[in-house]
């Protein structure tokens, strides 16, 4: 029943469900309630009603597993590549054991020049567990990188529900327009963070907008 459910959130997606993602899934609803948030400080919250609101926040330097894919719809990029590390967090790694699960999971987006779209490759990565910073366990997928990401400052705002292509476009609008006209964030690279699983209507996501070095 708990891979015909996932087989139809995919589907949502546009994504095949292989049979040998049963293992992972099965896992990961074992371990659903020990999620480990990746470390961060609050440095300023902007905004009187919660509608509104930003944050600032500073994120330090940290291992990452990343995977980049670049099918046709969004959507279909991230459950891609979600599923190899999946693989990787339940047991194909060089421990061979479950790593443990960390929130968020983030999808890093690129805008076309014209800035009307999304470009097609995403990178997906999926923070390192606490006790496995040090020393990370290698993936067994050849297509996993294990990456030191540098201190990253975001500006970000919290957004409901699905997360395509125009639901993305609209909250980067939104953000921008609370914001209004500054060059002290990257212009054209954002983040979308991930909290919660696909099969959760209105699941919480983040839109980041990158500070300037």
């Amino acid at each position: 029943r708990l891979f015909a459910h996932w087989e139809a959130v995919a589907s949502t997606h546009r994504v095949s469900l292989p049979r040998d993602m049963a293992g992972p899934i099965a896992q990961m609803a074992r371990h659903r309630q020990a999620r480990e948030p990746v470390p961060y400080v609050s440095l300023s919250q902007h905004g009187k009603c919660e509608e509104a609101a930003y944050e600032e926040r500073q994120y330090p330097a940290g291992k990452w597993a990343c995977v980049t894919m670049g099918e046709p719809m969004y959507e279909q990029s991230i459950s891609m590549s979600f599923m190899k590390l999946m693989r990787y967090i339940c047991k194909e790694n060089s421990v061979g054991c479950h790593l443990g699960m960390t929130v968020p999971v983030l999808n890093e987006i690129h805008l076309t020049k014209e800035g009307t779209e999304l470009e097609r490759e995403v990178l997906t990565a999926y923070y390192l567990p606490g006790e496995f910073q040090q020393n990370p366990p290698v993936p067994m997928d050849p297509e996993i990188h294990i990456t030191e990401r540098a201190p990253l400052r975001v500006i970000t705002r919290v957004f409901y529900g699905m997360t395509t292509e125009e639901t993305i476009l609209r909250e980067i609008r939104l953000l921008w327009e609370l914001l209004g006209s500054t060059d002290t964030v990257l212009q054209g690279t954002y983040i979308v963070a991930s909290y919660e699983n696909p099969s959760i209507p209105q699941r919480r996501n983040e839109i980041w907008f990158i500070r300037r070095a």
